[in-house]
């Protein structure tokens, strides 16, 4: 008898002929830092109960990979502060082993890499992205109103010890850092760092009017050409970020302008929450639940089906805008989302 090759599931690709290679995932939407634009200082999270088990995260990924997704990033709130998550990274790891998966990564706050990041590094994670908006222990403290930058820092030789490359994403925050941009760009390149500067983005109410943390990159980038020389560059990591190289110091610079500058044509990816909501588009407010068919049957075939339902609808782009004494473009907070 000859094997017999099962045919192939058809890839997931949306309605503008964009193929989902990219998978985000939320698994928590907790965090051990209170970032000023990302959460409220008085949070309320999710019960428990309303969470994806590690399990059914693990199962949900396994339904995305067999339709042709070949990119996982593990988000929060803060990743690495969910129980028990490394069951999760050393289940999901197998996938890179059978080569059914390119990537496994996570963007975290540092606060744990010291903790996990050699871990991390043998379960096949290469890459990771630290959010970091200053070098100013005050400034740090009042930005995430708790942490410590001494933490994060040696979380990040940690990571870089085990092998495994940094990029620093850094939210341009006016009055804050952005007098400091410019100096991190050189501690991050002298470290052999890539690093991305975010916009802003308008998702969840927060205790502050986003309007005065907002500094447009383009105001960002002409500052820094008065100290670097920057090159575009084609490269595309799988990402929104548009990078150039930094001539004075080799090193590669991204920036993600969501409200200035509309990336969405190239869109290859989707955002899960920790609750089992797929989202087609961070900007937009329509999400499929996939929890109920995750949990309706021990079989994948409903939950396979609501994926595919669920991209047959996914936008051709999102409706940021930031106004003054308008609502949160998006009500729920980034940390539900996923970073």
């Amino acid at each position: 008898m000859g094997h017999q090759s099962h045919p192939q599931p058809a890839p997931l690709i949306d309605p503008f002929q964009r193929a989902i290679t990219y998978l985000r995932i939320s698994v928590t939407d907790r965090c051990d830092l209170r970032c000023v634009y990302c959460m409220s200082e008085e949070m309320n999270f999710l019960p428990k109960r309303d969470l994806l088990t590690l399990e059914e995260l693990d199962r949900l990924c396994g339904v995305f990979i067999d339709r042709g997704v070949r990119k996982l990033r593990i988000t929060g709130g803060e990743p690495l502060v969910r129980r028990d998550i490394m069951h999760l990274f050393r289940r999901l790891s197998r996938h890179l082993g059978t080569g059914a998966l390119d990537e496994l990564t996570l963007t975290t706050n540092g606060t744990q890499l010291g903790r996990f990041a050699a871990e991390l590094a043998e379960l096949g994670i290469r890459r990771v992205n630290v959010s970091l908006d200053t070098l100013d222990p005050d400034k740090f403290r009042a930005i995430t109103r708790r942490g410590d930058l001494p933490v994060v820092l040696d979380g990040i030789a940690a990571a870089r010890a085990a092998g495994i490359k940094v990029k620093i994403n850094a939210v341009a925050l006016k009055g804050v850092n952005e007098d400091e941009i410019a100096d991190m760009i050189a501690w991050a390149h002298g470290l052999g760092m890539d690093m991305t500067l975010i916009e802003v983005m308008p998702l969840g109410e927060v205790d502050n009017d986003r309007t005065d943390q907002f500094l447009p990159l383009s105001v960002a980038r002409a500052r820094l050409e008065h100290r670097y020389t920057m090159t575009p560059l084609p490269d595309h990591t799988g990402g929104p970020a548009r990078y150039v190289r930094v001539e004075e110091t080799g090193g590669r610079l991204g920036f993600i302008t969501p409200l200035t500058h509309n990336f969405c044509e190239s869109c290859n990816r989707v955002r899960l929450t920790c609750t089992g909501k797929l989202y087609m588009c961070l900007g937009q407010e329509d999400a499929a639940d996939l929890r109920s068919a995750l949990r309706a049957s021990p079989d994948d075939a409903l939950v396979t089906a609501a994926v595919v339902e669920a991209i047959s609808r996914k936008p051709k782009g999102h409706d940021f805008v930031i106004e003054r004494q308008r609502p949160a473009a998006v009500p729920r907070h980034m940390s539900v989302t996923g970073g």
